[in-house]
């Protein structure tokens, strides 16, 4: 937990003693200009004490400032005033304060506020991790850990306008494993998940970084690769079926053998199901071909 101390006078160093004395990193700026400069950060401190009297910006415009900001995460701010006036009060709590400590306090006050403020911090903390879970769930195959189905035509249908208006290519790859239902009935379903975890974890390692790999159903995957033209989408469909296919996958003392078909194709201006269709004849044409091979549309 950082915090941001915006106090003057013999109350800045008292406060960095009991604060660190408490556990918490401490930030300590002489004014509100100074204060201002630290929360501009990229990981500005997320719980603020600001004196209502400073040089320069006071506690009450320097809350408005953070406010009308809309930072996120949320800043807790506790203002400490020497006027326990109400509407002073109320002007505080309605610039942005979210709580107020009146002068002169004691360290056992300051310790409890400071302790509200962090639990605060620390629900939202919570709820943003269930947040980016819930939105993680949403977007990714939960078995394999890539994007699902419905990601990936979301970004491939992105990435078909993106390349449209730049006058570029997009490579696209359905890859579908050899036999993969011969795995499941010899080895069991269990190791089949297993397979299937390892196998994008392999295509992921091989693709560049910025390349979409996703779970298209069952046993087929869907790889996008953006500003590729037809040699680099071949010579990224090569470097993926080899890397799936130069060991086996040992699943529980099992070596398990695993190649993949590979269909591709490159997409100018043709719609999103359109691009598929191709990709999808490609893949055909691979597997009749005899498996373990790459073909373009």
């Amino acid at each position: 937990m950082h915090l941001a101390e915006d106090l003057v006078g013999l109350h800045l160093r008292r406060f960095d003693s009991w604060l660190q004395s408490w556990g918490y990193q401490v930030v300590l700026a002489a004014d509100g200009a100074e204060a201002w400069n630290i929360l501009q950060n990229e990981c500005p401190p997320e719980l603020l004490i600001l004196d209502w009297i400073m040089p320069g910006i006071d506690g009450v415009e320097l809350c408005r400032r953070i406010r009308e900001k809309q930072q996120m995460p949320y800043q807790y701010i506790l203002l400490v005033t020497a006027n326990d006036d109400r509407q002073d009060v109320i002007r505080g709590l309605d610039a942005g304060a979210d709580d107020y400590l009146t002068k002169p306090f004691d360290k056992g006050e300051l310790h409890a506020r400071v302790k509200v403020g962090t639990r605060i911090l620390g629900l939202q903390a919570d709820l943003i991790r269930a947040r980016e879970e819930l939105r993680f769930q949403a977007t990714h195959d939960m078995l394999t850990g890539i994007w699902n189905r419905a990601a990936m035509l979301d970004l491939l249908g992105r990435e078909i306008d993106r390349a449209s208006r730049s006058n570029e290519s997009v490579g696209v790859l359905m890859l579908d494993l050899d036999h993969f239902k011969t795995i499941n009935d010899t080895y069991g379903h269990l190791a089949g998940d297993a397979v299937l975890k390892e196998i994008a974890q392999r295509v992921r390692q091989v693709v560049r970084s910025y390349d979409f790999v996703g779970r298209y159903g069952g046993q087929e995957f869907l790889v996008v690769l953006p500003g590729c033209d037809r040699q680099q989408t071949w010579q990224s469909a090569e470097r993926i079926r080899l890397a799936i296919a130069h060991a086996a996958v040992v699943v529980d003392g099992n070596q398990i053998p695993v190649t993949a078909s590979i269909g591709g194709t490159i997409a100018p201006a043709l719609s999103e199901p359109r691009i598929l269709a191709l990709a999808d004849t490609a893949l055909y044409q691979a597997k009749n071909s005899g498996r373990n091979r790459t073909s373009l549309a």
